[in-house]
This record gives structure tokens, sequence and C-alpha cells, in this order.
């Protein structure tokens, strides 16, 4: 079992692996197929960490939108073709750096006597 921290710190991980690569710019993405596999990897990690958090933990953090993060998590891992690269980019570009700030602030304001799942 994992701690509602270490699921946190999970989304924050899986950020990392995409900043890794965001920094190569939109045409590498959607030149590469490699970097948007990764993409696609990483936003179902979070999405996945996202919908095994406690829901008293994710009502602690109104902020985050967690229904349209597990539910990009349920597109991503159910549709295999057709995925539109220019939402996942936006969702990169736009909604990663917004989630990081949240996901710390969060971490370090919330309880450390969290129970986990």
């Amino acid at each position: 079992m994992r701690d509602p921290r270490e699921r946190l710190q999970d989304i924050l991980e899986a950020i990392g692996h995409i900043e890794r690569y965001a920094v190569r710019g939109r045409e590498a993405f959607e030149k590469d197929e490699l970097i948007q596999n990764w993409f696609i990897r990483y936003l179902q990690i979070i999405g996945e960490a996202a919908r095994a958090l406690p829901q008293d933990v994710r009502d602690r953090i109104p902020e985050v939108p967690w229904s349209k993060i597990i539910g990009m998590r349920h597109i991503l891992v159910h549709t295999y073709f057709g995925l539109d690269t220019s939402i996942i980019w936006d969702v990169v570009e736009w909604e990663l750096p917004i989630l990081k700030r949240e996901i710390e602030r969060a971490i370090k304001e919330l309880p450390q006597d969290l129970k986990k799942d």
C-alpha cells in the first residue's frame, strides 16, 4: 500500500520525466513517435496516481481537476488510434506546470498523519 504522499510524489516524478523531453519543443514532439509515447505513458501514470489517491486527499486539493486527469488517463489507456497529439502537447505545455505547482504545495501542506490506501 502506498501513502498518499507517495502517490503525489509519483505525479511529480512523472511530470519530471515529461519535462525532460518537453524542452525539445513542440516540433520535436510532433515528429518523434517515441517522445509522443513517452508523454502518453507518463500522463497515464499521473492519471493512475490521481485515481488511486483517497477521495479525502483529493478533496483537500480542490484546485486540481482530478476528474479531468483521471478521465484523460482512461482515454489514453483505451484509445489505441486517433489520439490528438495537439491536445497532448497543450496539456504538457499549459496544464502540467500548474499541476506541478499545486502538487508541490499540497505535499508541503498535507498533514503528516495521512492514512495509506
